[in-house]
């Protein structure tokens, strides 16, 4: 169960900082600003992402929330990194760019499966 914890914390922390925590003090940022107008999306949908991202991120890290919660906020992060993989595809074509919200799905679901082994071996 150890193996099981650590794999589960270090992929889930990954997901907090690069979800959470990072949106949260670069989002106001020109860059980050100029990267969703690069995409084509309105400042308000970077607004409401960050929002959407923090709670999602603190409703993977604590604990005491619920079960299906945790789902909405895997499912939410899921079709994140989908659709942000999609939008550099489409505008900036076949490259890195495209590839890189795949590799944290990736991280998600090693999360997402430990979260899972882990309430198994609980009860």
């Amino acid at each position: 169960m150890k193996k099981e914890k650590i794999i589960f914390w270090t992929a889930t922390i990954i997901i907090f900082l690069f979800e959470g925590v990072m949106p949260a003090l670069t989002s106001q940022t020109e860059l980050a600003k100029e990267g969703l107008r690069h995409l084509g999306y309105p400042e308000y949908f970077g607004n409401a992402l960050v929002v959407f991202k923090i709670f999602g991120v603190l409703a993977l890290v604590i604990p005491q929330i619920p079960g299906r919660i945790k789902e909405w906020a895997y499912a939410g992060f899921a079709f994140d990194f989908i659709f942000a993989g999609i939008s550099h595809w489409a505008i900036d074509g076949f490259g890195f760019q495209p590839f890189f919200p795949l590799i944290f799905l990736g991280i998600l679901v090693v999360s997402y499966i430990y979260y899972h082994k882990l309430n198994a071996i609980k009860g």
